[in-house]
Parts: structure tokens; C-alpha cells; sequence
């Protein structure tokens, strides 16, 4: 697999390096032609935390992952195994998916059943959803102690998806 590091706010040096090189040499497992796959991990500092953040674009979807810790080795190492679970716990979905066309992924690799039955749906629910401004909407959210919340947005008149993000900021996605 081909690794392209950048820093972000920190020097890259010759040891992160080939700790990183070392450490995604056991996503190669995964792949029919690793050499094939390119990486891009960006290695930046937030205040006392470091955060590793990894995109790896394959012809048919992208995986992605980003951990922080106050140790840069331990991010690396969470990582990875944040990478490694979502391509175990997807296994079946993208054999599934992808059977007739072209992997990217060599799926001949044992998963426990309980990984795989993990993305069951298990609650649905149905919302009457109340006209009101994004501040209001906020508030609902915050009141409800959720990350997200559905409401119809009367200042751009379509449906909105309030979220609260990492750093605990709010986003909107619009729904025309």
C-alpha cells in the first residue's frame, strides 16, 4: 500500500515514518492488489491531542477513520484498528454488493458472527416534524440530549439534519 504522510502542524520524521509504513502493512491483508492502494494520512495537533486521520479511495468507496490521543503512537495504533473493524464488520455487505464486479478487497478472511450482524436495525421510529429556525432547533436537540435532530427548517424551507460534530459545533445538512 502506498503511503502519502503530511504533518499539519508537526514535522513528519524518518520514525513516525516507518512506524505508520509498519503499521498499514497489516491493512494489506485486506486488499487484492495493495499495491495498488494509495493511503492519505494526515497527522495534525489539536492542543494536547494528536490526530491521525486516514482516507483510503478504492474504485467502488472510500474507507475512513480518524483518532486522537495524546500519545501520536497510540492514534496510529487506534486507527488502524478502527480501519481493520470497519472492513471486518462490512465484510459481507460488500461481497454482497460488489459480486459481480471488480474487489478491491481479498474477502477470503474469517469474521466472528456477531460482527456481522451488527448493523441490524433494531428501533424505528416516525417524527411529526414542527416548522422552526435553526437556533430552535439547537435547543431540541440539546433538550433531547441527542447528536442529531430533524426538523423542518422554515429559513431555507426544506427538511434539515442538525449535528453536533467532534468538536462539539453544530452542522446542517439540507434536504431538498
Amino acid at each position: 500500500m502506498e503511503i502519502i504522510l503530511r504533518g499539519d502542524k508537526i514535522v513528519v520524521t524518518d520514525a513516525i515514518k516507518e512506524y505508520v509504513t509498519t503499521k498499514f502493512e497489516r491493512l494489506d491483508k485486506y486488499f487484492e492488489n495493495p499495491e495498488e492502494i494509495k493511503a492519505m494520512v494526515n497527522v495534525k495537533v489539536n492542543n494536547l491531542s494528536q490526530i491521525i486521520e486516514v482516507t483510503i479511495p478504492t474504485k467502488k468507496f472510500t474507507l475512513r477513520a480518524e483518532e486522537g490521543h495524546n500519545d501520536l503512537y497510540a492514534a496510529i495504533d487506534l486507527v488502524i484498528d478502527k480501519l481493520e473493524r470497519q472492513i471486518r464488520k462490512n465484510k459481507t455487505r460488500l461481497k454482497n454488493k460488489l459480486q459481480d464486479t471488480t474487489l478491491d478487497f481479498n474477502l477470503n478472511f474469517v469474521v466472528e458472527k456477531e460482527e456481522e450482524n451488527e448493523n441490524k436495525i433494531v428501533k424505528r421510529k416516525n417524527i411529526e416534524m414542527k416548522p422552526m429556525d435553526e437556533e430552535e432547533a439547537i435547543l431540541q436537540a440539546e433538550l433531547i440530549d441527542h447528536d442529531f435532530f430533524v426538523f423542518k427548517n422554515v429559513d431555507e424551507d426544506c427538511i434539515s439534519v442538525l449535528y453536533k460534530r467532534k468538536d462539539g459545533k453544530y452542522g446542517i445538512i439540507n434536504v431538498n
